[in-house]
């Protein structure tokens, strides 16, 4: 009997002290970058135009948002998006990510370019790009566009 309630006392204090691990999707993390190509999307960044081209430019194709603020304890804090597309041929790339706000409203115009007249391979080659949204946001509500596409969000009062 002392033997049984020894072990339930001891079952009780490590349950206690158990902490739980609560796993963070690392797309939702600020500032995670994914190094490896793990699903299918390489990360893009944009670069220069080549001077001797001509191109044509569109909206880019967005899949996913994730808004990321960050986890500071003050106010206001910085908020990064992690964007998820899709290119939809070989010559395709990220041209342009413009930005406004106004007041909780945030506008973002992903544009990609591809040259006139080039002989692309039809492929869908998906993208993920990251964008540091410009100033700081205080606790409250807001949404961010990104083409057209509205993904609400809150910062917390810490």
């Amino acid at each position: 009997m002392r033997y049984l309630a020894t072990i339930a006392l001891a079952a009780l204090l490590a349950s206690c002290t158990t902490v739980q691990q609560e796993e963070v999707d690392p797309d939702k993390q600020f500032g995670h970058r994914v190094e490896e190509n793990r699903d299918g999307r390489v990360t893009t960044v944009i670069g220069p135009e080549d001077g001797s081209q001509v191109y044509r430019y569109t909206d880019a194709h967005v899949d996913e948002v994730h808004v990321r603020p960050a986890p500071e304890r003050g106010e206001p804090v910085a908020v990064e998006i992690l964007v998820k597309g899709a290119f939809p041929d070989s010559c395709t790339e990220l041209h342009n990510a413009g930005q406004s706000r106004g007041g909780n409203i945030v506008d973002v115009t992903l544009t990609t370019r591809r040259p006139q007249g080039a002989m692309c391979a039809a492929v869908i080659r998906p993208f993920r790009f990251y964008l540091m949204l410009d100033g700081e946001y205080a606790p409250g509500p807001y949404t961010v566009k990104v083409n057209g596409q509205a993904h609400p969000f809150e910062i917390r009062t810490p």
